[in-house]
């Protein structure tokens, strides 16, 4: 594709459903050793990350997603001082967690060392210089087999991976939260994304009835993610911690004792905020939902749509 303004990209969220962006310059494309990999110049985002043709993140909209993904668990514990990301390459995830003047060691396990060198050079305004903190520890490396292997604990892990496609299905099934619950101490948290209840709200479904097959305490929560054009679904799961036992003036009390700063989006006011379900949002958790285990087939809704290409880029 020839670099222009009068292009648009577009996106697929289910078979009937998607949207699209005006892009200017493409910055990079590349093949890492696992996928596709993009970075364009957009006038209404900013720089942009698009992994095998799906948006990531962008520089100005990423606090939606990272600061929500990251703060709501964390300040629902009563003090984390170590936490796991798996995946989150592109440094926004663990840039939000290190804003906590408690956390003392944060490792984050990404398999593709292609996205972290891309996010390094050219997403700066995501991650902040956050790869030279020393309480940072980059390991390039399969997530999933560092949580079934180490005798590591944490108070925190946060899975900031990509959808439940193909290979990452085994990341999202009743086998692989076990294998997380294993890797928390006592009183720790897990948080996710869990897909949209208004573009994938079978998977959306099956993914919270497997966190509850697991977990004694899952709260879903909901936030609109610009750049992902639609609600997105995040969830807290923990054996002991209960994020809607804080008040607004405790998580805001918190924020300050753990000097937070340069938040756009999160605050007490909206740790209350997220978790409020919509009808519409209970009728589907009421739902039966089969367990995702290893072996299961895909699931129902259609989420590699993108990966025809065809569907790519059009013409303005």
């Amino acid at each position: 594709m020839a670099d222009s303004h009068e292009r648009f990209l577009l996106e697929q969220l289910n078979p009937n459903y998607g949207y699209f962006l005006r892009v200017g310059k493409r910055i990079v494309q590349s093949a890492t050793e696992f996928q596709s990999l993009e970075v364009f110049e957009t006038p209404m985002f900013g720089r942009l990350l698009r992994l095998d043709g799906v948006f990531q993140t962008s520089e100005r909209d990423e606090f939606f997603y990272h600061e929500n993904i990251a703060h709501v668990p964390a300040i629902a514990h009563p003090r984390p001082r170590s936490a796991l990301v798996v995946g989150g390459g592109d440094g926004g995830t663990v840039e939000e967690l290190l804003k906590h003047a408690c956390m003392e060691k944060v490792v984050m396990a990404e398999l593709d060392g292609g996205v972290v060198e891309a996010a390094k050079e050219y997403l700066g305004e995501i991650h902040r210089g956050v790869f030279s903190d020393p309480r940072l520890d980059v390991r390039i490396m399969d997530g999933k087999a560092y949580i079934e292997q180490t005798s590591d604990r944490y108070d925190q892990v946060i899975l900031d991976l990509t959808d439940p496609f193909g290979p990452s299905l085994a990341l999202y099934t009743h086998e692989f939260y076990a294998a997380c619950k294993q890797t928390l101490n006592p009183g720790g948290v897990l948080s996710l994304h869990v897909e949209s209840p208004i573009s994938r709200p079978n998977t959306f479904n099956r993914i919270i009835k497997t966190l509850e097959s697991v977990f004694r305490v899952v709260c879903p929560y909901l936030v609109y993610v610009p750049l992902y054009g639609t609600w997105w679904a995040m969830a807290v799961a923990s054996d002991d911690v209960d994020p809607l036992a804080l008040s607004e003036g405790e998580v805001d009390r918190r924020i300050a004792e753990r000097a937070l700063s340069d938040l756009q989006y999160y605050n007490g006011a909206t740790h209350k905020a997220v978790f409020a379900m919509p009808n519409f949002v209970r009728e589907v958790l009421k739902q039966p939902a089969e367990i995702i285990h290893v072996g299961s087939p895909a699931l129902e809704d259609e989420i590699a749509l993108n990966l025809d290409h065809s569907l790519g880029v059009c013409r303005a």
